[in-house]
């Protein structure tokens, strides 16, 4: 019997990458099969339907249709626009954040719907908090766990001791603290405070971003986004450009809350250009 033709997949809007005079190629994550790149035929004309349902960050319904190497988009329909989050520069550029993550953390074709879950709340999270980087902190430790790179924060990484508050270490080449006894011998290593190990740890045990508020002092949020950064640039063996996207908008915050901030995943990866290089013709 045949495979079917055409599919429908619940799907959020990871990265967007122009291909052609009109077309886009789409990386998705989706409920059913994971991420998986499809390409938005005429999209970028401005009678386009379905450009609407097509945004970074969109939650929609989509058919596609099977295609020759990419499967094509033949309809879209918005589930959740995240409106809130798109109406603040923060959290509009927390959301880029968010999609970087997940793009860079997962392989395609594999299903977690687990991992779309997390997505989906973070963005309903973001959109109702006025602490983005608490939430965007939560989703990185969420991520890494589901992607199978859960850091170890309550034994020492190296001899399995349990940690108490002293002059502990963190090394996101191990992958977690180490202990006093430990950490000096290890050249990956750098000294953790007391309260940046004590929040990552809360936000570990915690339910889905948007579960748990408190208020972290500013020298404690830098070092937790600098420890979540280091473990995720390690696992994925690339330098993330959304961080440093947030960083410049908080050294400058006369900016306008209604100014679009500049898209930090626009400029394509070696990857990207081989994606859009491929056919993209559907099957007749």
């Amino acid at each position: 019997m045949p495979r079917p033709r055409t599919y429908r997949v619940e799907a959020v809007v990871l990265r967007r990458i122009d291909f052609g005079e009109a077309d886009r190629v789409l990386v998705l994550y989706t409920r059913e099969r994971g991420k998986q790149p499809v390409v938005a035929k005429g999209v970028r004309r401005m009678s386009s339907r379905m450009a609407g349902h097509l945004e970074l960050f969109t939650q929609s319904e989509l058919m596609l249709a099977k295609g020759a190497n990419l499967d094509v988009v033949t309809q879209a329909e918005t589930r959740n626009a995240f409106r809130a989050v798109r109406e603040d520069l923060t959290k509009t550029s927390t959301a880029y954040l968010v999609a970087e993550l997940a793009d860079a953390l997962t392989e395609e074709a594999i299903e977690q719907p687990e991992l779309f879950d997390l997505l989906t709340a973070t963005l309903r999270a973001l959109g109702a908090t006025d602490d983005p980087r608490l939430v965007a902190a939560h989703y990185q430790l969420r991520l890494l766990d589901v992607a199978g790179f859960r850091p170890v924060l309550m034994q020492c990484v190296t001899c399995q001791a349990d940690l108490a508050p002293g002059r502990n270490a963190f090394s996101a080449f191990l992958g977690g603290a180490l202990c006093p006894r430990c950490g000096p011998g290890e050249p990956s290593a750098r000294p953790i405070d007391t309260d940046v190990l004590k929040v990552l740890r809360n936000l570990q045990r915690a339910g889905l971003p948007g579960s748990v508020q408190f208020r972290v002092p500013e020298a404690v949020m830098r070092e937790v986004e600098r420890t979540l950064r280091d473990l995720v640039e390690r696992h994925t063996e690339r330098r993330l450009r959304s961080p440093d996207l947030l960083a410049r908008l908080r050294a400058e915050p006369a900016v306008s809350p209604l100014s679009a901030p500049p898209d930090p995943l626009a400029s394509p990866d070696p990857e990207d250009l081989e994606v859009s290089a491929s056919p993209i013709e559907a099957t007749s």
